[in-house]
């Protein structure tokens, strides 16, 4: 069963469909009240979203840091969230986040 990217006024929606009207129909029920403006075939069965095409692409590796900050705070969760947050200029949020997972990754 094809890949299809349909672009609507209001989303962009990856669905299975046997063909063009299938994925239209996919669309009308879920959001009636949407206009499709594009429908693409994709060329194969899988979908790739570019980080650098939502902005997300950053100059340094957040985990290499928290791990980093993690081993100068010998393992002290407080401490390298305060030290992550230091180098990155990050909120304590996202601080918390990035450490606490690479914890759980076992820095």
């Amino acid at each position: 069963m094809p890949l299809f990217e349909v672009e609507t006024n209001a989303h962009i929606i990856i669905t299975w469909a046997d063909d063009e009207h299938s994925a239209t129909d996919v669309v009308h029920d879920t959001y009636p009240n949407d206009e499709v403006i594009r429908l693409t075939k994709r060329p194969r069965d899988t979908w790739v979203i570019s980080k650098g095409a939502l902005g997300l692409v950053e100059d340094f590796d957040p985990c290499g840091v928290a791990r980093d900050c993690l081993s100068k705070a010998s393992g002290d969760k407080v401490h390298a969230i305060r030290l992550y947050m230091h180098e990155t200029g990050t909120d304590l949020e996202n601080a918390r986040r990035v450490i606490e997972s690479n914890m759980v990754a076992g820095w």
